[in-house]
Order: C-alpha cells, then structure tokens, then sequence
C-alpha cells in the first residue's frame, strides 16, 4: 500500500512498549518495525483514545477483501503469545503495523505460503480501554 493510515496510540501503550523495546538489540528487525511505528503516532491519555482504535490487548475482526472471509486475532506482548492462534504479539511485523489503526484501515497481510493479502479492520471486538480497564 502507498499511504499508511494514521496511528494513534495511548501514552500507557507507549511506555510499556518503549520499555520492551530496551530489552531487544537495537538493530532487531522487530525492533526496528515497532520503533517506525510509535516514532509516527500521535500520543493520547488512555481515557481519550476512540474506541475504534486497535490498542495492546486489543481483540480486532478482520476481512480478506478477496475473499470476504473473517478472522478474529488479539494484540498481545510476546509474553502472551501462547500459540493458541488467536493472538499476535506486537514484535510481528503485521502487529507492529496493526496497533494504534481504526476501523475500516487496511493493511497487507502475509499470505501462508508466500505474497500478500488486504485485510481490512471490521471491527474492534474488545478494546480494555473502552471497558474502563486503564491499568491492564
């Protein structure tokens, strides 16, 4: 895709996520991706992020615009991938790409198998900022 959607990201988000990436070598790919991300983010408080914003812990529908088909995944930190297959950790390229998005961006998606697919965001399921949870 040629244009990134804007990124918006809570403050609370921020810190944590700075803080994991003092623990990944500087030149780590998944560090490097991550770093793009929050560097281009405008920053809010917890309490006065949209609710259709996809933060950490974040549950989010998705579509495949060629197929219409509907996957659900949650925005986890890699110490809560647990291989289950419904959650990707934010050190993924695709979770580096996914956090601070809205409903109805699209982003490309890794194909099993090799090439890409859009995908388009339907939907946040749960959102722990929407439900009042701010110190999660």
């Amino acid at each position: 895709m040629n244009s990134r959607p804007q990124v918006v990201l809570t403050s609370q988000d921020l810190d944590r996520l700075e803080a994991l990436l003092e623990t990944l070598p500087a030149n780590a790919f998944p560090a490097k991706e991550l770093r793009a991300e929050l560097d281009r983010s405008e920053i809010v408080e917890p309490e006065q992020i949209p609710p259709s914003v996809v933060t950490m812990n974040s549950t989010v529908r998705f579509s495949i615009d060629s197929s219409g088909e509907d996957f659900c995944l949650t925005l986890v930190y890699p110490k809560d991938v647990d291989g289950s297959g419904d959650k990707i950790s934010i050190l993924a390229p695709v979770g580096s790409a996914l956090l601070g998005l809205s409903t109805g961006d699209e982003i490309e998606w890794p194909r099993p198998g090799g090439g890409m697919i859009k995908v388009r965001i339907v939907e946040i399921v749960y959102q722990p900022e929407r439900e009042g949870k701010f110190y999660r």
